[in-house]
């Protein structure tokens, strides 16, 4: 077997803002996390529907962030992140109505 003449390789140096951004990313979404852990352990339990309002809305924020980095969407044309973005409040919004509507029937026949 023929070894190639240079078979050294050769590191390129860091790139230093690609690291920033890995670390800006990773701080971002541990302050997040940070804020949910302080609203679970540390808001009183008699505030349970502002808990799950500030739960979701963390969520909706992490998984964009998340989504928009790691996924790369961020970064794509503003009509392919449109055309993935649109659809999916649509399906938030129709299991958000299903569940109302399953809980009213439920209302309706067991109260």
């Amino acid at each position: 077997m023929l070894e190639p003449e240079n078979s050294f390789v050769t590191p390129k140096p860091a790139d230093k803002s690609k690291i920033w951004k890995i670390w800006k990313v990773a701080i971002i979404l541990g302050v997040v996390t940070a804020a949910e852990f302080y609203v679970a352990l540390q808001f009183p339990e008699s505030w349970k529907e502002f808990k799950l309002l500030l739960f979701i809305g963390m969520t909706f924020i992490k998984a964009g962030y998340i989504v928009g980095e790691f996924m790369h969407l961020a970064h794509e044309k503003k009509t392919l992140m449109w055309t993935i973005l649109i659809p999916t409040v649509f399906v938030i919004w129709l299991l958000g109505a299903m569940v109302i509507q399953a809980d009213a029937i439920y209302q309706a026949i067991y109260s």
